[in-house]
């Protein structure tokens, strides 16, 4: 896809409220990206990306930018966070493993694909398999004594008569891939000995709707050719891939005045460096260069600042932003702006028990005004406030919904919001005389 930064802004506004320079620094980071791919080769491998770090509260849309932006254009996407990992020599996982999970991400992606183009010629088998089976059962049922044909069977079958019947089918016994946290990609024995001996199957029973969903990915998966999606995968992930690195305020730490757990912080920096630097990592699937990888870190940055990260990682990270707090004009526009609202959320979960919710723009106002002064007053957390204030809200409709006929329809104003907060109201009324 291929979007100019305005469009891509444009995008992007549809899901996240303000914080429009952040928004600006991913949109040029993505189309100098699309612009590098139009080079000639040599100029191409001189241009790296320019890789971002975001400095912000939580909940304010750090993550979201960057989840947004890689389901624009369809690339791998990774989100960790940087406190998960210890430098070499401690135990824990290494930084190395990052790369791995973001190839894991490219690999399904370019497999769901490719099974998606054969799935139709897969379906057509499995569906032949199954009435087999069907005919099969249904014989048996009558002991032979009433014919039945395959077309009343297939016709049955098409119109889902037997989408809850247990049939029994025969499936491949895949065993579960060895996890070895230590900086060696995990190991998975039934690939390795699928090579050597034949693929062992087991029966099991199951209604017919999974065991159609079951067949049918195994039967797309026989249609492609895994070395290609694996080399597709590896390529997207080198020239495409993005690895978001969350809390990366977490891991700046004086070692030399620290003791105890502080002393891997500066450690686990060192080794992020050569991976955002650019090196070759080895992961099941084939080698990968980071070079071209689009890297973009992000923390709350409180007690320590971007300036204290090691010289060496900071000039890897050349694009800074720095994401504001969150006002009621922002949290007004969030409830009644984005696309899937966390009002159009819960009104569509209630519609399920036949309740039909309907807020009044005042009552939206004094959610508002009411995640802003909790976020003063308390520990700010952004936008997730308006999902603990909307969910006090709702709780007794949520509590009390049946499903009840006919719909029932509540309007929920400013005075409804009020009285589910009203002990919440004191406190605030309080604290003005308190010195």
């Amino acid at each position: 896809m291929n979007l100019t930064p305005k469009q891509i802004v444009d995008e992007l506004n549809q899901y996240i409220i303000g914080q429009d320079e952040a928004k600006k620094a991913v949109a040029i980071a993505l189309r100098n990206r699309y612009r590098r791919s139009k080079l000639p080769k040599e100029m191409k491998e001189e241009i790296t990306p320019k890789n971002i770090i975001m400095k912000g509260p939580t909940g304010v849309g750090k993550t979201e930018i960057a989840r947004r932006l890689a389901k624009l254009v369809k690339a791998p996407f990774i989100k960790i966070e940087a406190t998960k990992y210890t430098e070499v020599g401690y135990v824990g996982r290494d930084v190395e493993s990052m790369i791995r999970d973001l190839v894991e991400t490219s690999v399904r992606m370019v497999k769901d694909e490719k099974q998606h183009e054969v799935e139709k010629k897969a379906k057509e088998i499995v569906d032949n398999i199954l009435i087999s089976i069907l005919l099969k059962n249904e014989s048996a049922k009558n002991n032979n004594e009433i014919e039945i044909t395959k077309e009343q069977i297939q016709n049955r079958y098409n119109k889902g008569e037997f989408d809850n019947e247990t049939i029994e089918i025969e499936v491949k016994d895949t065993p579960k891939p060895i996890d070895l946290s230590g900086g060696v990609a995990e190991i998975n024995i039934g690939s390795i000995m699928g090579g050597i001996f034949p693929q062992k199957k087991k029966r099991r029973k199951m209604k017919l709707i999974e065991a159609k969903e079951l067949l049918i990915a195994e039967e797309s998966e026989k249609m492609i050719d895994l070395d290609s999606v694996n080399s597709e995968a590896i390529k997207r992930a080198e020239e495409n891939g993005i690895v978001f690195i969350d809390e990366m305020d977490k891991i700046i730490g004086k070692s030399a005045t620290s003791n105890g757990p502080d002393v891997s912080r500066e450690g686990v920096q060192r080794d992020i460096l050569p991976i955002v630097e650019g090196s070759t990592v080895n992961t099941k699937y084939g080698n990968i260069k980071t070079d071209y990888i689009l890297f973009i870190a992000s923390g709350a940055f409180h007690v320590s600042k971007i300036e204290d990260m090691i010289p060496e990682l900071q000039g890897r990270f050349p694009i800074k932003v720095e994401l504001k707090n969150l006002t009621k004009e922002d949290f007004y526009k969030i409830l009644t702006e984005t696309k899937t609202s966390v009002i159009t959320q819960y009104a569509e979960l209630l519609k399920i028990d036949n309740v039909d919710i309907n807020f009044t723009d005042d009552a939206l106002i004094e959610i508002s005004e009411m995640a802003e002064t909790e976020n003063e007053t308390s520990e700010n957390i952004g936008a997730r406030r308006l999902h603990s204030i909307i969910e006090k809200v709702l709780e007794d409709i949520s509590f009390n919904a049946t499903g009840q006929h006919p719909m029932m329809e509540i309007k929920i104003d400013k005075a409804y919001v009020q009285r589910a907060f009203a002990d919440k109201r004191k406190k605030y009324d309080l604290k003005k005389y308190v010195l």
